[in-house]
């Protein structure tokens, strides 16, 4: 996500503090932030997929999937 883009979600927080968000800001906002997460999920699936596990015999094993 560009440094635009997230100046422009946090423009848009702080002028939801100060005043209700017309129809477009709040369109804009919600697209934004499922972009946003999106972004940050794949880069925390991205750490998790390269996460072993070290038993007590010293044995590597790869971090499942929760079921």
């Amino acid at each position: 996500m560009t440094n635009e883009k997230l100046a422009r979600i946090n423009a848009l927080a702080r002028l939801a503090r100060e005043r209700e968000l017309t129809a477009e800001e709040t369109a804009e906002r919600d697209a934004l932030r499922k972009e946003y997460v999106a972004e940050w999920r794949r880069g925390a699936e991205q750490v998790l997929e390269n996460t072993y596990i070290v038993g007590p015999d010293g044995v590597k094993r790869k971090l499942g999937k929760k079921n």
